[in-house]
């Protein structure tokens, strides 16, 4: 017997096959199998010339930011070292000397 992909949205082992799609009846998403090889669940970050980010990375900061609560912000020029992705609307955390631990947009950096 084949063994079916579990489901993407809601990782359920209890998918069957209908005509050409997978179904869940857990939460009654549907897909095609063929194009769920190519997706990935991994998400990817790239700084502002395209360059793809990893953990652990040096950037430097390529705009003046203001920082809330400070009467000076960010300056542009500054490196940042030893990132951290995470999966939100600022997906850069890390430590900047002055400031302390901050979160980032990756459009703001460029790898280093």
């Amino acid at each position: 017997m084949n063994e079916l992909s579990p489901c993407p949205a809601c990782k359920s082992t209890y998918t069957y096959e209908m005509d050409n799609l997978l179904m869940c009846p857990e939460c009654g998403h549907e897909w095609n199998p063929e194009e769920s090889v190519a997706e990935t669940d991994e998400f990817v970050v790239k700084d502002s010339n395209g360059n793809i980010l990893q953990n652990g990375d040096s950037v430097v900061i390529i705009k003046n930011l203001p920082v809330k609560g400070s009467p000076q912000g960010i300056k542009a020029g500054t490196k940042v070292r030893n990132i951290r992705l995470v999966d939100s609307d600022h997906n850069i955390d890390c430590k900047i000397d002055g400031f302390g631990a901050m979160a980032l947009k990756s459009e703001f950096v460029k790898k280093a």
